[in-house]
């Protein structure tokens, strides 16, 4: 086992977590516990108007219930700014990133004027209106430059090898918003580098985003962590389980059952998790989890 693992969980503070956010917080501290690593707790609270008032302290409440506790205090994407805009202005001075003055209705003419009709996950690809300058007098946002970039190749440690050519298929992403809201992408790969973070586990719905934040590592001479997307759980509709879809805060009044559906989802084998109580669940999940991961594909 390595010591110089870092693992992190980093939830949205839209609401309280749920089953299906439970299954990745999990995930992600068996991993850190079965590489004898760290395991960080990090509050996505970068896109203010989405945040609930008190759902941090909530979510923090749920995963000591459920004995998941951070090795360093937790921190908030919101009080990170001056990180973020120094890496864009990095992108900007280097050629990577540009402003952009395109208002949706702006982009959705371009697209239907080129004839493109793909849509990707409901939404077009930006049609690269103000790659060479301003189509207006005012930035709204500003974009990562993917036009050039090479097809984007990882290996997943449970979905195995992986690949996205971001140029096509999603095309030039926003860094900062017409709001001034940071982007996802950006902050993310920011806070996981500041941090040390090695080993990024999370959600299977969050594998689309892993080439953007690779090119971005790549852009800002950021180490690439290595990646694990966890199985999702499902709504009676078959989609993702959310907020979005009605999903119900979790209930830690009983945590070691919550814990025991987590673990299930996770294909952990209830044989070898016999202890009725938390640490010793736990310690037991531990151990089946280093048993199974040993399984998987290897990681870049």
């Amino acid at each position: 086992m390595t010591t110089a693992y870092t693992g992190r969980f980093a939830p949205s503070p839209t609401g309280p977590l749920h089953a299906g956010s439970l299954v990745a917080a999990l995930a992600s501290w068996l991993d850190a516990r079965a590489h004898g690593g760290r395991w960080l707790v990090r509050i996505e609270d970068v896109d203010g108007p989405r945040c609930v008032p008190g759902a941090d302290q909530i979510i923090l409440g749920q995963l000591s219930d459920c004995g998941l506790l951070p090795d360093e205090p937790p921190q908030w994407q919101s009080r990170r700014d001056a990180l973020y805009q120094s890496a864009q202005d990095r992108l900007l001075a280097s050629g990577h990133a540009y402003p952009c003055s395109c208002s949706r209705k702006d982009i959705e003419q371009a697209i239907t004027a080129s004839g493109a009709e793909r849509p990707r996950h409901g939404e077009r690809v930006y049609p690269g209106t103000c790659r060479n300058g301003l189509a207006g007098s005012t930035a709204r946002a500003w974009r990562f430059l993917a036009e050039g970039s090479n097809t984007v190749h990882w290996v997943d440690r449970r979905l195995g090898p992986q690949q996205q050519d971001v140029a096509r298929e999603v095309g030039d992403f926003v860094l900062r918003r017409a709001d001034a809201q940071w982007a996802y992408q950006l902050a993310v790969v920011v806070d996981d580098a500041d941090q040390g973070v090695t080993d990024i586990v999370r959600g299977e719905d969050l594998a689309d985003n892993t080439a953007r934040q690779i090119l971005l590592q790549r852009a800002l001479g950021l180490p690439t962590p290595r990646y694990l997307h966890t199985p999702l759980v499902l709504a009676e509709d078959g989609q993702k389980l959310s907020k979005q879809t009605g999903a119900q805060a979790l209930n830690t009044r009983h945590p070691l059952a919550c814990l025991q559906a987590a673990g299930q989802v996770l294909g952990l084998p209830a044989g070898q998790l016999t202890a009725q109580d938390l640490p010793g669940w736990l310690s037991q999940a531990v151990e089946a989890w280093r048993g199974q991961t040993q399984a998987m594909r290897p990681g870049a």
